[in-house]
């Protein structure tokens, strides 16, 4: 399977897409039991759903946009997938991608160490700038590979300490199977690998609508 690819970028890069839905599903069933009991059960893996719309584009950045759902339809192509609405940590997120100096040198641009998993929903990231703020519904991404990523999001506030060492509690619960210390983290546009769901892309051209949309789901590699 090639490596996924990016979305596409109309313009200077920060104002492609006038809706997004970017949202976690967890598997789950229900029943209303005699009694007025009600069982629910939760199943399988959690996986992100996602929706976009482009803002209104010119006749060549249609091309672009055509080319990009081209590529999509062979044989399955994933692309990464990120919230464009929140594309890095909301405290640090002033338009431009991150950057900075890490607390033990060198530069940073959003890319981290997963020092310790302390369980599934807590983990130890290192490699950040000191004072680096996260705060709740940031999105942190885990990657083994290309293809093979995990991505959550902070459900509490979190600062790292003088030697850019932060604890972030995180939902969903991260698979120790298959990610573990020797994975990056990442917070400029975590991502995690979609597949456009079939017959979802609407790309009609008028002069009324200029603004293609389509849906995609998470798929896993490991």
């Amino acid at each position: 399977m090639p490596d996924p690819i990016l979305l596409p970028i109309f313009g200077d890069g920060r104002k492609e897409w006038v809706e997004c839905r970017f949202d976690p599903i967890q598997p789950r069933s229900s029943d209303q039991m005699e009694g007025r009991r009600t069982e629910s059960q939760t199943f399988g893996t959690p996986y992100w759903v996602a929706g976009y719309v482009t803002r209104p584009l010119l006749r060549p950045e249609f091309g672009v946009m055509d080319a990009f759902m081209m590529q999509l339809d062979d044989n399955g192509q994933t692309f990464l997938a990120h919230d464009v609405f929140r594309p890095r940590p909301i405290a640090h997120d002033n338009g431009f991608p991150l950057s900075g100096s890490k607390a033990g040198g060198g530069a940073f641009s959003g890319d981290a160490v997963l020092q310790t998993i302390t369980n599934p929903v807590t983990i130890v990231v290192s490699g950040l700038p000191a004072g680096f703020q996260l705060s709740r519904g940031d999105y942190v991404e885990i990657r083994k590979s290309p293809l093979v990523r995990s991505l959550h999001r902070v459900i509490a506030p979190a600062t790292a300490n003088a030697g850019g060492v932060a604890t972030l509690s995180i939902r969903y619960r991260l698979d120790t199977g298959v990610f573990n210390t020797s994975s990056t983290v990442h917070f400029e546009k975590p991502s995690c690998t979609m597949q456009i769901d079939p017959g979802s892309y609407d790309g009609k051209k008028s002069w009324a609508n200029r603004s293609p949309s389509f849906t995609a789901t998470e798929v896993f590699f490991s």
